[in-house]
């Protein structure tokens, strides 16, 4: 009876002993494999496309206005005289020989200085501004084809007009003073012309059949 502590307590070091091998097979660790899974690897960053700003457009050069102003001159065979109004893009012009050919032409002025006027009876000029000072061009008018160069003129020369009824008559005047003082122009009575009188530069007063009458500046 007194051997059978020790056995017993044997018997239970050997039981514990089984346990404990038993449950280090069953809870072993795990491999480091088995454990993690591969975390799938991140996705690139896609690139910003940066974008340069376009440049602003460059803008033509722009044309200046053709300035207002008249001219006057004579044509080339030095028989007519040309008179040439200019404002704000519009041109009225007189071609007059003083004694019985005339014509009023109108038209507009490119921003060039170029120029097509046209009038009664298919009357035509054609002319350029040249670098402001001088109108370079030709009239057409009753078959005939003149040349002809009007340079800027200064008061009191230029283009005057008057229009009147004097003694039951239609008078219409048209003149073209020149830079030297010299007058072109026609009175018409009725449609029928003539020379026209003289007028006094400075105030425009013209005397017509006893009658004065008043010719001024003519502008488109």
């Amino acid at each position: 009876m007194k051997r059978s502590g020790p056995l017993l307590t044997l018997l239970a070091g050997l039981l514990l002993g089984l346990f404990m091998l038993s449950l280090n097979a069953t809870t072993g660790t795990k491999t480091a494999s088995s454990t993690y899974q591969d975390e799938p690897s991140p996705s690139p960053t896609p690139k910003k496309t940066v974008t340069s700003p376009a440049p602003p457009p460059t803008p033509s050069p722009s044309r200046s206005p053709v300035p207002n102003a008249d001219y006057a001159g004579r044509t080339d065979d030095d028989s007519s005289a040309v008179a040439v109004t200019l404002r704000d893009g519009k041109a009225i012009a007189y071609f007059c020989d003083g004694r019985d050919k005339e014509s009023w032409l109108k038209g507009d002025v490119r921003d060039d200085g170029s120029m097509r006027l046209t009038g009664k009876g298919d009357a035509e000029l054609n002319g350029t501004l040249k670098a402001g000072k001088r109108i370079r061009g030709t009239v057409d008018i009753g078959g005939g084809h003149y040349a002809f160069t009007a340079d800027k003129a200064k008061k009191p020369s230029g283009l005057y007009r008057a229009t009147a009824a004097v003694r039951g008559a239609k008078i219409d005047g048209g003149w073209i003073v020149l830079r030297d003082g010299t007058q072109v122009g026609i009175l018409t009575r009725d449609g029928e012309p003539s020379p026209a009188p003289r007028i006094d530069p400075e105030t425009g007063v013209v005397t017509v059949d006893g009658q004065q009458l008043t010719a001024r500046p003519v502008t488109p």
